[in-house]
């Protein structure tokens, strides 16, 4: 054992009781650590029809996978299928990539810190895996590449870690779902780690579809170089008992770039606790954070924080958010920190209800009330988003359109 690997797992194992800095602690013991397994690859068809329907619900499809350039799918924390599918792209479990790549270790846990808290200790200790995708220099995915996380233990916790990279002037665009198999308690622990060399583009859309009694706390990082742009959209519009993220990434490089979108849906019973952070460390760095929240008499608290520390940076980030009914709570909080003369950072945060005005307005031209406050509701959750291919919009849009069950 390196002396490296020591120095990891000595960290991890001073904070196996350290709490997130923000958000409602887990008390781990209530679940069953699963051992990680061997990495296998069984065919698609023979997960069962049930579970291939519930994994479908986030975006990922394992019945037709022509429109995509790759594949990975992990049942608990067990790797049971990886394939690529285009040449220059890598998909493969995590230990698998550290097997064949020596250089990987440079990149382990470089990106996300192994001693943040106790979640991503948990990870560590339990020699978890996952999937690493890259894209070789200057190749660009022609389809989505989809990866989907699957809880089917109940009363469990799921450990993952994931290693995306896109190397020099590459483009890979990713689907990400996460998906519980049935209504038992279960805790997700997913660490994800970003980079994305000069010139490459990565477009990373993850659609949550957990259970009423399923918590998650993912754990997200991202470097991006010179001209780099790391685009992330999250959406959760199903139940959950309780989730927290709170995803970082730094623009190291001259003109890179950052944009969040998330699409927030708390149902009653759901807390959520979700955010996006940037430090803009080069000069004409950029980054966009927008999130629409929508309670339905859930608790919702939407964070943003910008930090800009070299010159002719630019951020900005916005936060809107309905409240339908009589109960349920949103909290926005927006944060900026200029460090440097000539950042240019802004915010806007607004929380209300709809307008009865607006609902007169489509009922007067035909439509009832429910109708007219469904297409309300839709119009709000739809976000612009820029740069976000055609193909993956399409994705996004129908995740969006299948989890409207939960509010209408």
């Amino acid at each position: 054992m390196s002396e490296e690997v020591k120095s990891r797992l000595e960290k991890a194992k001073n904070a196996e009781n350290k709490k997130a800095a923000v958000g409602d602690d887990v008390d781990l013991s209530k679940y069953e650590s699963q051992t990680t397994q061997k990495p296998k690859h069984v065919p698609t068809s023979s997960i069962p029809a049930e579970d291939r329907m519930k994994i479908l619900a986030t975006g990922v499809t394992l019945d037709d996978v022509s429109q995509r350039s790759g594949t990975f799918v992990q049942i608990d924390n067990a790797p049971m299928h990886t394939a690529a599918s285009q040449e220059g792209i890598e998909v493969m479990a995590t230990s698998q990539a550290l097997a064949k790549y020596a250089w990987l270790k440079d990149y382990y846990w470089k990106a996300v810190e192994v001693d943040a808290d106790k979640y991503t200790a948990h990870v560590e200790l339990n020699n978890a895996d996952g999937y690493f995708m890259r894209a070789l220099p200057g190749v660009k995915s022609v389809f989505p590449v989809q990866a989907c996380l699957y809880l089917a233990r109940g009363k469990s916790i799921q450990d993952v870690h994931n290693i995306i990279i896109a190397e020099e002037g590459s483009e890979l665009h990713i689907i990400t779902g996460c998906s519980t198999a049935g209504h038992e308690p279960g805790l997700h622990l997913g660490i994800s780690e970003f980079y994305i060399k000069k010139s490459a583009k990565v477009t990373f859309t993850m659609i949550h579809s957990w259970s009423h009694d399923t918590e998650a706390r993912p754990r997200t990082g991202a470097i991006i170089e010179q001209d780099g742009l790391f685009l992330s959209n999250y959406v959760i519009m199903r139940p959950v008992k309780s989730i927290q993220l709170y995803p970082s990434a730094r623009c190291v490089g001259e003109n890179a770039t950052v944009r969040f979108n998330n699409v927030l849906v708390a149902t009653a019973g759901s807390k959520i606790d979700a955010g996006s952070r940037a430090f803009l460390n080069a000069r004409g760095a950029k980054t966009e954070m927008i999130a629409r929240t929508i309670s339905t008499g859930g608790d919702i608290i939407s964070r943003g924080y910008i930090e800009g520390n070299e010159p002719d940076v630019k951020g900005h980030l916005e936060c809107r958010g309905l409240i339908l009914g009589d109960r349920g709570s949103i909290h926005a909080i927006p944060e900026l920190k200029g460090n440097r003369a000539g950042v240019d950072l802004s915010h806007e945060a607004a929380v209300g209800k709809i307008a009865e005005e607006e609902v007169e307005y489509l009922m007067a031209r035909g439509l009832t009330k429910d109708e007219a406050t469904a297409a309300i509701i839709r119009g709000f959750l739809k976000v612009d988003i820029q740069g976000l291919p055609a193909m993956l919009n399409e994705e996004m849009r129908k995740a969006v359109k299948a989890s409207e069950q939960e509010l209408f």
